[in-house]
């Protein structure tokens, strides 16, 4: 105990504890924590899925026809009705033969990397990637090479040098689609490029993008144009789709080598039925007229914030996804203008070690699709006033 109490204060000490908040109500564009009302300027709801009716009223039906849990992994009581229909609705969604339901991203990434690489094998994971995917080359067990954020000539120089050493196992690019701690984008049409010249399989990591980017949602390699050519592509249901769990889309033989080596599959009960029933609904929104409306209404909110920040002094990018990174520098003052900006009624979470490098502590903002342009005028008019004043 004493020695959990004194790694705590020192945490505390740095400004790197990190604590839970309280969220009354359902999550849109302001919310109620802690007992105060705020604007909400980090969550991954791009969509406003979370709190739609068709997605609740899903919900609802999926409950109240099939139950309220799935009784247990699908291996051992099946798979539910709702679980196939989804997995074949995400396969088309994505242009593949196949998809395969997960808990969470996080489970999903663990699992697809475990489940179909091993020993043999060499992985060659983009720097940035998420923590989930470190974690999941660890699991595999494969030989994993890291190369500099996407960039490409270092890593064709990276496998360039590691093919006088192949042997007979695979290799894998994986990286991220959209980057969550800085919204930028995986260089897709280099990393295919490369997959080709040295015989890799690619996977993308795309939880950012699916059902945002791209003219019909399906995500970053739609929206660069190379969807055909990745060969496993990972989204999840619980940020644009506003629901919960996650999936891998892929060939047939990838979707059976999961389904009887990939340990966070087999060994965790399968997601309540309301939750796939939630995810078709969600799926039908972001195909229809009213998705492309709300992807359009997200990338005007994403361009009128992101001005009114550079217009007051702050370094932003401007990149496609609805994630605006403000970067500071060090844990203690980042989360000090957090905590002011909350006592102003504005709820942008502060970013620290180890979840980004060291030096780039930041302000994460992420859009949404109902947001007010009156609250994104006044929230980025707090935060550059915090900021700059």
């Amino acid at each position: 105990m004493e020695k959990w109490r004194s790694n705590l204060q020192e945490l505390s000490d740095r400004g790197m504890l990190r604590s839970l908040r309280l969220v009354e109500g359902s999550q849109g564009p302001r919310i109620r924590v802690d007992g105060q009302d705020v604007l909400l300027l980090c969550s991954n709801n791009y969509l406003g899925l979370a709190g739609h009716p068709a997605v609740i009223a899903a919900a609802r039906r999926g409950m109240e026809r099939l139950g309220a849990g799935s009784g247990g992994s699908r291996l051992i009581s099946g798979s539910m009705e709702s679980h196939r229909r989804l997995e074949e609705r995400l396969a088309a969604f994505k242009g593949t033969s196949r998809a395969l339901l997960f808990n969470s991203g996080y489970a999903a990434n663990i699992g697809v990397l475990q489940g179909l690489f091993g020993p043999d094998d060499t992985i060659f994971s983009d720097q940035l990637n998420h923590a989930s995917i470190i974690d999941g080359c660890r699991l595999s067990r494969a030989r994993t090479l890291v190369y500099p954020h996407g960039n490409l000539s270092s890593l064709e120089e990276l496998m360039r040098r590691e093919q006088a050493l192949r042997s007979k196992g695979r290799w894998l690019i994986v990286t991220d689609g959209v980057f969550s701690m800085d919204g930028d984008l995986a260089p897709l049409h280099g990393l295919v490029e490369l997959k080709r010249r040295f015989d890799a399989l690619l996977m993308v990591d795309d939880a950012h993008g699916t059902g945002v980017l791209g003219s019909a949602g399906r995500g970053t390699a739609e929206f660069l144009g190379c969807a055909g050519d990745v060969d496993l592509h990972m989204g999840t249901l619980g940020k644009a789709l506003g629901g919960f769990g996650a999936f891998l889309a892929g060939p047939d033989p990838a979707i059976d080598t999961l389904i009887n080596h990939a340990r966070s599959f087999i060994f965790s009960t399968s997601l309540p039925p309301a939750v796939p029933e939630a995810a078709l609904a969600a799926l039908d929104i972001v195909e229809s007229d009213e998705g492309a409306a709300l992807r359009k209404s997200l990338k005007q909110n994403r361009q009128h914030f992101v001005a009114r920040l550079l217009e007051g002094g702050l370094a932003v990018p401007d990149n496609p996804a609805p994630i605006v990174p403000i970067v500071i520098g060090d844990p203690e003052p980042t989360m000090a203008a957090s905590a002011r900006l909350f006592q102003q009624g504005i709820f942008v979470q502060g970013i620290r070690p180890p979840t980004v490098p060291g030096g780039s502590s930041r302000l994460r903002a992420t859009l949404m699709a109902n947001h007010a342009i009156e609250d994104l005028d006044r929230a980025a008019g707090l935060i550059v006033q915090e900021l700059r004043g």
